[in-house]
């Protein structure tokens, strides 16, 4: 069984910055690929990125590429989620998952395990 927690959620303004961690226990999380996903008010969750066991590959979305960078410390067993040059419309809950495996996805459902989810609210 694998558990994520994830932290570093919180409230900033346009253009702000803000760095969330998800820290990975238990089962095969140091050999699993990683994610993150975020789901705002009334609409579905959708994926925001993706890395290998190793640090890499990496996959983005298309909405976030060029001010979102997943990284992965393997020695702590976490993963990382930089966000720059954050909008509104970035405003969600946001998830971090781990699947079976060593390659990354992008499809919510080759997911098994899930954080509790941490909120990011960004101010016009």
């Amino acid at each position: 069984q694998v558990q994520l927690v994830e932290s570093g959620g919180g409230l900033v303004q346009a253009g702000g910055s803000l760095r969330l961690s998800c820290a990975a226990s238990g089962g095969t999380s140091s050999t699993s690929a990683m994610g993150w996903f975020r789901q705002a008010p009334g609409k579905e969750r959708e994926f925001v990125a993706a890395v290998g066991w190793s640090g890499g590959p990496t996959n983005y979305a298309d909405s976030v590429k060029g001010r979102f960078t997943i990284s992965r410390d393997t020695a702590k067993n976490t993963v990382h989620l930089q966000m720059t040059s954050l909008k509104p419309e970035d405003t969600a809950v946001y998830y971090c998952a781990a699947r079976y495996g060593t390659m990354i996805a992008t499809r919510e459902s080759a997911y098994i395990y899930w954080g509790q989810g941490t909120q990011v609210t960004v101010s016009s």
